[in-house]
């Protein structure tokens, strides 16, 4: 797993590589890669800049809902949205759920409000849970830590916080850090080369 910066990760997977949320000009650089798939949680240029990291006879899922199998994969798009207010201030956000070489990854996109038991229910039991943490834009550390708790991962990769090189003219100056997230919990390891 390769993590891009933001909401972006690069699954490599045996016969399969995934990319989520691919981002442009928001300060560090554009991600690059050759995946066979690429997610796409809603159509802000912080999550949809495609071009660059789709490979040849690469598959795009932009705001997909349902079930798709998609080169071997079994892909699962669930309905959120990126505001507390049902999307009357910023629309529609997707939840992905896929299984690759046995690992259940979930990546919430930039899911604005606390699931409801319904939607727990839709995404299941997550290995791998991706989780914005940042606020302002999408859940803040506190409603990032409930969410994290209903869905119980075995790991948790926040994303969507305030780190160097982010452009602070467009807002995210506003974001919290992944301190904010991680202060107080325990079992944290930062991994060596991501921020």
């Amino acid at each position: 797993m390769l993590w891009h910066g933001h909401s972006c990760f690069e699954l490599q997977g045996k016969t399969v590589t995934v990319v989520t949320d691919p981002f442009k000009g928001i300060g560090i650089p554009d991600p690059k890669a050759a995946a066979d798939i690429v997610l796409v949680s809603h159509g802000h240029r912080d999550h949809n800049n495609v071009k660059p990291v789709l490979g040849k006879d690469g598959v795009v899922l932009e705001s997909f809902i349902g079930v798709k199998e998609v080169k071997g994969l079994t892909v699962k798009g669930i309905e959120t949205f990126h505001d507390n207010a049902k999307g009357s201030r910023r629309g529609k956000n997707n939840v992905y759920t896929l299984g690759l070489d046995g690992v259940q990854f979930c990546h919430l996109g930039d899911l604005g409000h606390d699931l409801s038991s319904l939607t727990v229910e839709d995404i299941g039991k997550p290995d791998v849970l991706f989780v914005p943490v940042g606020g302002f834009f999408t859940i803040g550390p506190e409603t990032a830590t409930t969410v994290c708790e209903k869905l119980k991962p075995k790991i948790i990769m926040p994303m969507h916080y305030r780190m160097p090189g982010l452009r602070a003219r467009i807002m995210f100056g506003f974001l919290k850090t992944v301190d904010d997230f991680s202060k107080g919990k325990s079992n944290v390891e930062r991994i060596q080369g991501l921020q």
